[in-house]
């Protein structure tokens, strides 16, 4: 496993410019900024994969939020989603704590990157097919190096970005299409088993769709897979 070419991948997603659109939009954000966020500077650039490889557990999601990600640079940090995110992952032995509120927090997580379908914040969180498919050959980059043992899918966006992967890994996508389930595992012709869940959005825990016993149950299940059970 060669961690000069993970660092190497997380350099040129960084240093991205293929989208114009989301790089307005980030910039722009970035200086705005909301006012309890006014006294500190946006990371505002394309938000690189958090992790070191290997990694057992590979977690794609949608995209970085304005003013969660894209203002502190690191992925799912500085917002509710993260917060989410990163209390089942140390719960189940992921992360070093449960708390991920900016770059110098002192957080860790061990055998897991957290990844995202497009790694510039998008206006109204939804970034077109043209830019999810610019961003792709990174995800399909870091796939290709890592070899995950299992990958977590949040959303069905995340799903798509990842079949549309899959030719490039050596696979084609099944016909018919597999169906997106909260706590499924697929398993593929190339590439790792997947394993769905609902995106931790607000949108999805604040309404009941996603409730902390189903989060868990999901980590609960990658835990076991990456461990091989």
């Amino acid at each position: 496993m060669s961690v000069r070419r993970w660092r190497a991948i997380q350099r040129d997603i960084v240093e991205c410019e293929q989208c114009p659109r989301l790089r307005e939009h980030c910039t722009e954000v970035a200086a705005k900024r909301r006012r309890m966020y006014a006294d500190q500077e946006y990371w505002g650039r394309p938000v690189p994969s958090f992790g070191t490889a290997p990694a057992g557990l590979f977690i794609l999601g949608l995209a970085p939020a304005a003013h969660g990600a894209n203002r502190t640079g690191r992925m799912f940090t500085g917002d509710s989603s993260g917060d989410w995110l990163y209390e089942a992952l140390h719960r189940f032995g992921f992360a070093n704590q449960a708390a991920s509120r900016d770059k110098d927090d002192g957080l860790v997580i061990t055998n897991c990157v957290v990844s995202a379908s497009a790694h510039c914040a998008p206006p109204q969180n939804k970034p077109t097919t043209t830019e999810l498919d610019a961003c792709r050959p990174y995800l399909i980059r870091e796939l290709e190096l890592l070899q995950p043992a299992v990958v977590l899918v949040l959303g069905r966006i995340a799903w798509d970005s990842y079949l549309k992967s899959l030719p490039a890994l050596g696979g084609q996508v099944p016909k018919p299409k597999p169906t997106f389930a909260h706590n499924q595992v697929v398993e593929l012709p190339a590439g790792a088993p997947v394993l769905q869940s609902y995106h931790p959005s607000r949108q999805n825990t604040n309404t009941g769709r996603l409730t902390r016993a189903m989060w868990h149950a999901v980590f609960r299940k990658a835990r076991k897979m990456v461990d091989g059970g």
